[in-house]
């Protein structure tokens, strides 16, 4: 008898169809830094943590620019004068296992965000969110955080105005001073405002960027720093429905909606995201289908990957498909304004800032490094954001290397010594260092960028370790001047400009941009609503960054997205980096390209 139900056992198992585990697999160019939210500045390590945790407000999947609840059970209620807003959380979400739990299922409550929220304030987790709550004027825990700046303790224990649960699913946030746009540049974004548990943030400590916990799809399971990481899904998700209504223009948006619409996310079992700094290697895992996607082509091969702007033969018989779309990320050079060499506001600090922001060959960047793949960018409004004007023209978009080199003659910037080598007004010589990365898109960079400093007769040296390395120089002021990227996450510029704003030195300000006239411009354009008044406030914050040029902005870039035709759903929107749970994998259709 025993024999004859292990036999059925078999049969059964062997008819009843096994479900092939789903994997995403693609690479990151840069690698993380870690993944506590509070502590976060990259963009890599955010689009981990945004798939982690969650945050109250979400994009509405395929329908841009718009939202939705999150982990709320409606949108926030806001007061006439946008300083209070009401949220209500849905009961039943849970965080992922962790020790820290010991064991038992741990529901998300308002106490969870009002904690995460006020994190960013205790000095102790130096966080560069706090330069863009800092104008939100919130009495009560500025007065928390300066006895935490004294003490050495932040004290999350007692009750306060500006943010507090009002009962187990409610809290709210009452602000300094009036901002229309607060619950969305703000709580839509999960990879920063998602939420702790704050038994975890105690039991790890210190190595909280090791350990994150959240209620998101995903959690991590395996971290080699610097080189992978396996994330796979949260068995205490909730039920999420893939619910998108894409506008009826988009034909392959209908075409997901139509195969997905009703399932439960996420779908995928497990994501596997690999480091790979170079070009040539990354794109060649594509090409072998090692990769199912590849976010951001690499510049110096979108002519292989679409030659004239088609896509390449070799890729249209794999049946891949493409996508190009506008970044709102931009590309600069960031002068460290308190360093004694570039920095300062004396008229020959702002001469050498302004030549070398002339001098750089932003239409040679375009053509060789980014293969026309950019636009010279012109303000700090990126493509598609708010009052972005595709028509305006500026100093800051202009290479004008006689000017330059007339500037720097004007200023007592003269060759004293023989050769063509420029010396500083007192006549020492100088020699300006510039962070840089070991990776062959950089090198491509700084190769132009010498080239330019050599035209105006300005010695330039490239200084190179790993991005988190430089970043923590930056943040940290002990640099020169630095090339990298910015992207944007909001459709507001407000973070663009934060990026100057003197309150956010040593976070979001890398440049330690810090004038007077700039700063309460920044604060008046974050309480107003959008308007006439708003626009004319931004465009002065604009022409004052030209005169002072604490960062040389050059491109607005276009990237091309690629994936195989397995990948269900995939749709690159560069503020959405919460993708993982909205696309699905045919293991069926994959299974030949699969070694």
């Amino acid at each position: 008898m025993r024999r004859l139900v292990f036999a059925l056992a078999l049969f059964f198992a062997a008819a009843s169809p096994v479900h092939a585990e789903k994997v995403l697999r693609y690479a990151f160019q840069v690698a993380e830094t870690g993944f506590d939210p509070a502590q976060l500045t990259d963009l890599y390590s955010r689009n981990v943590t945004a798939n982690i945790f969650d945050a109250p407000l979400r994009f509405k999947w395929l329908e841009p620019g718009t939202f939705e609840p999150n982990t709320l059970a409606s949108m926030p209620e806001v007061s006439a004068d946008f300083r209070t807003f009401t949220f209500h959380l849905k009961p039943g979400i849970y965080f992922a296992p962790d020790p820290a739990f010991n064991g038992k299922k741990r529901e998300l409550v308002a106490e969870d965000y009002v904690f995460s929220f006020k994190r960013i304030y205790d000095p102790r987790w130096h966080s560069e969110s706090y330069g863009g709550l800092e104008p939100l004027k919130i009495a009560s825990l500025e007065a928390l955080r300066s006895a935490a700046e004294k003490s050495g303790h932040f004290d999350y224990d007692t009750q306060i105005e500006g943010i507090r649960a009002i009962d187990r699913y409610t809290w709210q946030v009452h602000l300094g001073v009036p901002s229309p746009r607060f619950a969305e540049a703000n709580y839509s974004d999960p990879s920063i405002f998602g939420a702790l548990a704050r038994e975890v943030v105690e039991k790890y400590g210190d190595a909280i960027m090791e350990h994150p916990v959240g209620t998101g799809a995903y959690m991590l399971s395996t971290w080699v720093r610097s080189s992978r990481m396996v994330l796979i899904k949260n068995p205490n998700y909730r039920v999420d429905i893939f619910n998108a209504h894409p506008p009826a223009s988009d034909v392959q948006g209908q075409e997901f909606a139509a195969r997905l619409n009703g399932k439960r996310m996420p779908f995928i079992d497990r994501i596997e995201i690999s480091i790979v700094e170079e070009s040539q290697p990354r794109w060649l895992a594509f090409l072998n289908a090692e990769h199912d996607v590849i976010t951001w082509v690499p510049q110096d091969l979108t002519a292989l990957a679409m030659p004239n702007n088609r896509l390449a033969p070799t890729l249209v018989k794999k049946h891949v498909y493409a996508q190009r779309s506008p970044e709102p990320q931009t590309y600069e050079m960031l002068f460290n304004m308190e360093d004694p060499l570039v920095g300062g506001y004396t008229p020959e600090k702002v001469a050498l800032r302004r030549a070398m922001a002339l001098g750089l060959d932003t239409p040679r960047l375009i053509a060789q490094v980014m293969n026309y793949q950019a636009i010279p960018a012109q303000s700090n409004i990126d493509p598609g954001q708010y009052t972005y004007d595709p028509a305006l023209r500026t100093e800051m978009g202009e290479y004008d290397p006689a000017r330059a080199n007339a500037i720097l003659d004007s200023y007592g910037y003269l060759p004293r010594h023989g050769g063509k080598w420029r010396d500083l007004p007192d006549g020492t010589p100088f020699t300006i260092p510039i962070l840089a990365t070991p990776d062959q898109l950089t090198r491509n960079i700084d190769e132009i960028i010498k080239k330019s400093a050599d035209q105006l007769g300005i010695r330039v040296e490239f200084e190179t370790a790993k991005w988190p390395d430089q970043l923590k120089k930056t943040e940290a002021g002990t640099y020169s001047v630095w090339y990298l990227g910015e992207s944007a996450n909001s459709l507001d510029p407000s973070g663009n400009y934060q990026s100057d704003y003197g309150p956010a030195k040593g976070g979001a300000n890398l440049s330690r941009f810090d004038v007077p006239e700039y700063n309460e411009l920044y604060q008046k354009s974050e309480e107003l609503p959008n308007g006439p008044e708003r626009e004319a406030a931004l465009h002065r914050m604009m022409e004052i960054l030209i005169a002072y040029m604490p960062d040389k902005l050059t491109m607005n870039v276009e990237r091309i997205h690629l994936n195989y035709p397995w990948v269900l759903g995939f749709r690159h929107d560069a503020l959405v980096a919460d993708w993982w749970k909205y696309v699905d994998i045919d293991s069926q259709m994959q299974k030949p390209y699969l070694r």
